[in-house]
């Protein structure tokens, strides 16, 4: 999961002074959002390729006003990727030395084509949102509940959170899942959202089906 493992070096830092038509082709044979400047060995940051469709004539150094700041360091993990894409609304985020020298790239598809295999987001399961007071919130209790239930626990991660309250996203295996809900209702947990269908649920459905079958006659 280090940015090591997935770094990319294809893909230049372009000098300061590099014509932005010559800069254009490589960015669009590459299909990525951004383009990375350097000043001889020290990374300037990234302008959006837009901005070059609309300045082919000029060089990088007359669009500097564009420039945006963002990177991550080597010793960094591919999560730390995620809020970069989003934030840049960026395909690509250039990775640096600790002397903020230029050492290649992390592509989107590259980061999310990772996450893919990770059990919270490759198994079969079911997925369920619970929310609790910040105080009494605690990872190792929501796990236990799941597990206690017979069930297997693949991962969660906190989806909301303020000064009052927290909400967990977790997903796990399909077993158990109405004994589950009943557990985390006991230990003052509110399921806030499901998604699989409950067994209880749909027992009360059909039972109302049939109910109104029978008033048919």
């Amino acid at each position: 999961m280090l940015i090591q493992e997935y770094i990319s070096k294809d893909f230049p830092a372009f000098e300061i002074n590099a014509k932005v038509e010559d800069v254009l082709q490589i960015a669009e044979a590459f299909g990525f959002t951004h383009v990375f400047v350097r000043k001889q060995d020290v990374f300037l940051g990234g302008i959006c390729k837009e901005f070059l469709e609309e300045n082919p004539e000029k060089r990088l150094e007359d669009l500097q006003m564009h420039l945006e700041r963002f990177a991550v360091l080597e010793e960094s993990t591919i999560l730390d990727c995620i809020k970069l894409f989003y934030t840049f609304n960026a395909n690509v985020i250039p990775v640096l030395s600790r002397t903020e020298a230029y050492l290649g790239y992390v592509a989107y598809d590259d980061v999310f084509g990772e996450l893919s295999k990770y059990p919270l987001f490759s198994e079969r399961g079911a997925v369920l949102t619970v929310e609790t007071s910040l105080k009494s919130y605690s990872m190792t209790e929501i796990a236990k509940i799941v597990e206690s239930n017979n069930s297997k626990f693949y991962g969660a991660f906190i989806s909301f959170s303020n000064d009052e309250i927290v909400q967990v996203t977790m997903k796990i295996s399909n077993e158990n899942l109405s004994s589950i809900d009943e557990t985390f209702d006991r230990y003052g947990y509110h399921v806030v959202r499901k998604f699989y269908n409950d067994e209880k649920e749909d027992l009360i459905k059909d039972r109302y089906q049939y109910f109104q079958k029978y008033l048919e006659f």
